[in-house]
């Protein structure tokens, strides 16, 4: 099987929200629970990798990249070294993006 892409901007919005559900639309926590998620599920059952293309968007707030990524691992209870060995974050137009993702998870390391 082929690894497994999401396109931030075509698959969920080019105008990414906040954090949270209550605070607007196309919120983090919706692009976890309803793409990312079940994307990484599938991705890690099939051992292939899962490629989050990020480029695309009209911007990224830091408070999206932290919900999406590390809520994995905060409210998803997906193992921070799954995540490491599955996920390629794809960033070339904001190198910052894919950096600021990393940092944030590198929190959890163990």
């Amino acid at each position: 099987m082929e690894n497994i892409r999401i396109s931030l901007a075509k698959d969920f919005s080019r105008t990414p929200g906040a954090r949270y559900p209550q605070e607007g639309r196309f919120s983090a926590q919706d692009f976890r629970e309803n793409l990312l998620l079940p994307k990484l599920q599938e991705a890690m059952k099939n051992n292939v990798k899962l490629e989050v293309d990020l480029d695309g968007t009209a911007g990224i707030g830091m408070s999206f990249l932290d919900e999406a990524f590390c809520g994995l691992i905060r409210n998803n209870s997906i193992d921070y070294n799954d995540i490491m060995k599955t996920i390629i974050i794809i960033s070339n137009d904001t190198p910052e993006y894919h950096d600021e993702t990393m940092q944030y998870l590198n929190e959890f390391k163990n």
